[in-house]
């Protein structure tokens, strides 16, 4: 198969991938000059009855809990039309800030419903990419030919919806997710053909292989970066430094914008003049870099024209002086990876749902977990695999429920029940508060939100 991008974009029912559920999916296969393949997908997923939405969320998006369920799909049958149909072999998943916020959603959807979390992103040919940070840094080292959006207090911002509208983008309809995917192939529209060396250049480094040949630890060498972590005065751009190894194989970077023995005096006043800090031995100028995160970097000669160095406002003599400070003081890379590795990395779980990132699954649970997602209700009752992982019984109790309840037996709906009850108890008092602050942006959408309230308990809450 050809190579081609699929862009998408989800509409959730929050902002946590542990605890909010994906309402509605949307995106457009191109070719990898970004002409149209094939019709659109906009897919609407049932709310699951064991979650109460964000109702700020919904205020924003107008896609009520009503809406999914009357025209949806369940989440079984929407996941195994993005694995069978969608993120096929070859396909490039890209959007505007997926890779920390829809990516992460995916994930958790396909983990609770028994499908590999990670496959679609990798295998066969697969990839990922984020037009967000190529924003960024596309903004921060050639701006030229491209209008660029300003905050009404007069910091930079990339928020999409500004930025289409300043280019004479079409983009009706923002929050909607199919027309947030058009409005981000006409960024990336946009950015190749005004910049289309730097298009192609992050493209290339989106794979992590990539990236390393640029940033490891074997032959440290300062690079540009870009990431949300940084100052919008600079353009979320700055130069940074491998430092030290990380988790998971990746690694801690330092931003050389800053001075560390100016760093480490503020510190030092910081412990003398306050009692009981929390972030003891921080510094905010340490950053993870994430391999598999698509990074936007580049290296450091890139500033050496088009006058980037004033474009992010430093000097070659600054970052020189600064690295010279650092490699002063290697105790620090030591400190940093021992504070990086005590933190946990995610908070701990307190539902199956949620454990994802707590272990991989050995294959003869990998065995098993496909025959649960290739049952349908009528197997289902009579399947009580033997799994290893202690989160999968629990998890295929709540996989019935979900999307098969039929499936059940007596003891199972008791438990199902149990479980459900109290996760929409600890769900009420958030919705109910954040109900009553947004009700009358638009009373419409609140009541639509009360009745869905009321229809999920048995009983006056």
């Amino acid at each position: 198969m050809n190579k081609s991008f699929f862009f998408y974009d989800l509409e959730t029912s929050g902002l946590n991938p542990r605890e909010d559920r994906i309402m509605q999916f949307a995106g457009q296969r191109t070719d990898m000059d970004l002409n149209p393949i094939g019709e659109p997908v906009n897919i609407l997923i049932k709310m699951t009855n064991d979650t109460l939405p964000s109702p700020s969320a919904i205020m924003v998006t107008k896609i009520t809990p009503q809406k999914t369920l009357a025209e949806g799909i369940s989440e079984a049958h929407f996941c195994k039309t993005i694995i069978e149909e969608i993120f096929t072999p070859d396909t490039v998943a890209v959007g505007y800030n997926t890779v920390r916020f829809d990516d992460e959603f995916m994930r958790a959807l396909l983990w609770r419903n028994f499908q590999d979390a990670y496959e679609w992103e990798w295998k066969d040919g697969r990839s990922r990419w984020d037009m967000l940070d190529v924003v960024r840094l596309v903004r921060a080292l050639r701006p030229e030919g491209i209008n660029w959006p300003f905050t009404e207090d007069g910091r930079p911002t990339n928020r999409l919806e500004l930025l289409t509208k300043l280019n004479g983008l079409e983009h009706e309809h923002a929050h909607d997710a199919l027309s947030d995917v058009y409005a981000t192939i006409a960024v990336s529209k946009l950015i190749k053909s005004r910049q289309p060396e730097m298009f192609n250049f992050l493209f290339k480094v989106r794979d992590k292989n990539e990236v390393k040949k640029y940033v490891n630890l074997e032959n440290k060498k300062p690079f540009v970066y870009a990431s949300g972590r940084y100052e919008s005065e600079y353009n979320k751009t700055t130069v940074a430094f491998p430092l030290t190894s990380s988790r998971n194989g990746n690694i801690l970077v330092f931003d050389l914008r800053y001075n560390l023995e100016d760093l480490m005096k503020a510190e030092a006043e910081k412990d003398e003049n306050a009692d009981g800090i929390k972030n003891k031995g921080y510094y905010p100028q340490v950053k993870e870099l994430c391999f598999n995160r698509c990074p936007a970097i580049a290296p450091i000669g890139v500033l050496d024209n088009n006058d980037g160095w004033d474009k992010i406002g430093l000097t070659r003599k600054q970052i020189e002086y600064n690295l010279e400070v650092l490699l002063k003081h290697p105790e620090f890379a030591e400190q940093m990876r021992i504070k990086f590795e005590s933190r946990p990395e995610y908070p701990p779980a307190i539902e199956p749902e949620g454990a994802l990132y707590d272990g991989f699954l050995n294959d003869r649970d990998r065995i098993k977990i496909a025959a649960v997602r290739n049952a349908g209700a009528e197997k289902l009752a009579d399947f009580h695999p033997d799994f290893i992982d202690e989160r999968l019984p629990e998890l295929l109790l709540h996989y019935k429920g979900r999307n098969y309840p039929e499936s059940l037996s007596e003891s199972e709906t008791a438990k199902w029940e149990e479980y459900r009850h109290n996760r929409l108890m600890r769900q009420a008092p958030k919705f109910m508060e954040e109900l009553s602050k947004n009700y009358e942006r638009d009373e419409f959408v609140g009541e639509e939100l009360k009745l869905y309230f009321e229809s999920l308990f048995d009983t006056d809450y």
